[in-house]
């Protein structure tokens, strides 16, 4: 196998009478640089090309007119066509685009000068269209705007603003609440003049809303919107009643809160425009989920009354009694409340249960009674005191929750204690009441001032003091008014005769304060009448009034003291018992220093009681306390009292 060359290979392939252009080129190249000196050979760039015909090589011949080419590549050839060179121009150099752009150009100047004379003219205005809380400024000098806007909106914080919460229908003045225009920032809000000419161009055709800007005391909006919730209605929870002892569940009723922090944001935005507002809110919480009521109906409510529970007793004598609940009275017991966890919980009144059972055990129980005392004469004897034996009606109660829950265990029993008396039999021997210590009578009184000082006296009556207690006539007595018992009697108003419910109980008070005097009491305060009244003894008397003017004494001995007073239609006598250590002497002095009554002029009627008056004085008294033993001075004490005049009253 013979090897060929590159070149070879070509020529076979190319055939006969066949040259390639490239070679047309080189020749055309060649003769062009024999005349030019070959100046050009350096410049001239190969360029491949393909193989062509012998008819294409004619026709590049006649077209470039190659003239005496070399004798080896002289061949007529094919040349290739050429392509057509693109214009040297732009569609934007043709006179349709040119006319385009100077009209653009004529328009935008337009604008530019459009633009800029509104802008000159504007300036200082309020921009176009600009209306604020439904004022409309638009276009207008912003001092004008700003008086327009003042006169429409500055008084607007001070009127009452139409308020609706649901149903509800209330007011509420924005200024109370803390609102109130802020101007600085409303004008932030409204702005100067746009420099988008798109968006001046808009503002002649369209409206522009800009918000008022409020200044706030948060202090006085939140008062406001906290005094708003008393509109709110909580939920009605869903419970088990009873209708004629059946239970019946009831579904809840959803309520409704303010919601307070949209509410809020509404009054912000919105108080300038003076509109009615509804201020939103939103379901109050339902706690009691539905099938509590239906647990709570099934498993407690309906066991309860389905038959009657029964508590049995005994008294002392061993006999059996016995308390009842029907089913009727078992309902005004049973009640249902909300357990916070999405339940209903069984609630049992023990005051209403205790109410209707302890009357039917009542004769099985044992009052407790206070050891007191016994008199004959001049002796004393303690008549023992009774422990009592009574039903605890908390502890026998406890049981009442499973009873109801029971179908079958319906019965319980009660359970008894025992009550110590506040003085025991022990305790009344030990205060030693033996003897009579001191006593005191006074008479003169009927009619009113006679049930007065026999209700007080039955009160006091029984009354034990014991060693180094002090006795307080007020406090022991509590109220004395009409539903106490006491009636409208006479007194002494500031010297003149009158009347009030409980006078003639100064009478009592002056009577007890004598008993204790004589049985060596120690006086704790007590105060004596402004004026004088005969039947009592000068400087040795007493008056009290409610709540304001006491009588006092301590029991200063080593034994106890017991207060007997006894009342009859016209006197009343009171008694201190005990143990006597000493004897008490009075020594009253002579009255001194008189003064004469003035005359005082009332117009006649049912409040001017005539008085002939009486002169005022003064006198004093002493207590000289004795041993009753050794008749030793144990102690002196001199008081002074001074008496004013009881005024002359005339009714005229």
């Amino acid at each position: 196998m013979t090897n060929e060359s590159s070149t070879g290979r070509h020529d076979r392939g190319r055939g006969q009478g066949e040259v390639t252009l490239r070679e047309l080129l080189e020749a055309k190249r060649t003769a062009a640089a024999a005349q030019s000196g070959g100046s050009q050979n350096e410049s001239m760039k190969t360029v491949p090309l393909r193989t062509v015909s012998r008819d294409d090589q004619r026709a590049f011949s006649d077209q470039h007119r190659i003239e005496d080419p070399p004798t080896e590549v002289l061949r007529p050839v094919q040349a290739e066509r050429r392509r057509p060179e693109p214009s040297s121009g732009g569609w934007w150099k043709t006179p349709a685009a040119r006319r385009v752009g100077i009209a653009a150009g004529a328009l935008l100047a337009v604008g530019i000068i459009g633009y800029a004379t509104d802008w000159v003219r504007s300036s200082g205005e309020v921009p176009r269209g600009t209306v604020v809380a439904g004022v409309d400024i638009g276009g207008m000098d912003k001092s004008a705007a700003d008086a327009k806007l003042r006169a429409a909106l500055a008084g607007r914080s001070g009127q009452e603003l139409p308020i609706r919460i649901g149903d509800v229908q209330t007011t509420l003045q924005p200024s109370a609440a803390g609102l109130d225009v802020d101007w600085d920032a409303t004008w932030d809000n409204i702005g100067g003049q746009p420099l988008n000419p798109f968006t001046r161009f808009a503002s002649m055709f369209t409206m522009r809303t800009v918000p008022v800007a409020s200044s706030i005391d948060e202090n006085a909006l939140d008062q406001q919107l906290t005094a708003l919730r008393v509109h709110d209605r909580p939920t009605v929870e869903g419970t088990i009643e009873f209708q004629d002892a059946k239970p019946v569940a009831v579904p809840p009723v959803p309520g409704r809160e303010l919601d307070t922090p949209a509410a809020r944001t509404i009054l912000i935005d919105n108080w300038v425009l003076g509109a009615a507002l509804d201020l939103p809110v939103h379901p109050a919480p339902v706690t009691v989920q539905p099938e509590a009521l239906t647990k709570a109906l099934n498993e407690v409510a309906t066991p309860a009354v389905s038959a009657d529970v029964v508590f049995t007793g005994k008294d002392a004598t061993g006999k059996e009694a016995t308390a009842k609940l029907d089913p009727a009275q078992i309902a005004t017991i049973l009640s249902f409340a909300p357990d916070g966890q999405g339940g209903l919980a069984p609630k049992y009144d023990q005051n209403i249960a205790t109410g209707l059972l302890a009357p039917q055990l009542a004769p099985s129980e044992v009052e407790p009674k206070d050891a007191t005392f016994a008199f004959t004469g001049t002796t004393a004897r303690v008549v023992p005191a009774v422990v009592g034996n009574k039903v605890n009606w908390q502890k026998t109660l406890d049981q009442l929750p499973a009873l109801l829950l029971s179908p079958a265990q319906r019965t319980g029993q009660a359970i008894y204690e025992k009550v110590e008396p506040k003085l025991t039999t022990d305790a009344a021997n030990a205060l030693k009441v033996v003897e009579p210590m001191g006593s005191f009578t006074t008479g003169g009184f009927s009619g009113p001032s006679g049930v007065n000082i026999r209700t007080v006296a039955a009160k006091v009556n029984g009354a034990v003091i014991k060693p180094g207690e002090v006795f307080s006539l007020n406090d022991f007595t509590g109220p004395r008014g009409t539903a106490e018992g006491y009636v409208e009697s006479g007194i002494i108003d500031h010297g003149r005769p009158s009347t009030a419910v409980g006078g003639g109980i100064s009478q009592f008070a002056t009577t007890l304060y004598n008993a204790a005097y004589f049985a060596g009491m120690e006086d704790a305060g007590h105060t004596e009448h402004s004026y004088y009244i005969s039947r009592y003894p000068a400087a040795r008397e007493a008056t009290v009034f409610d709540g304001a003017i006491d009588l006092k004494f301590r029991n200063s001995t080593p034994t106890g003291v017991y207060i007997e007073a006894v009342a009859t239609g016209s006197d009343i006598t009171v008694r201190l018992w005990g143990t006597k250590t000493v004897e008490v002497e009075s020594i009253t002095g002579e009255k001194t220093k008189p003064t004469e009554p003035n005359t005082v002029k009332l117009p006649k009627g049912k409040d001017c009681i005539a008085s002939e008056g009486a002169p005022g004085f003064t006198i004093s008294d002493t207590r000289v306390i004795k041993d009753r033993k050794t008749g030793k001075e144990v102690s002196r004490h001199t008081r002074t009292v001074k008496y004013d005049p009881i005024p002359v009253v005339k009714c005229e």
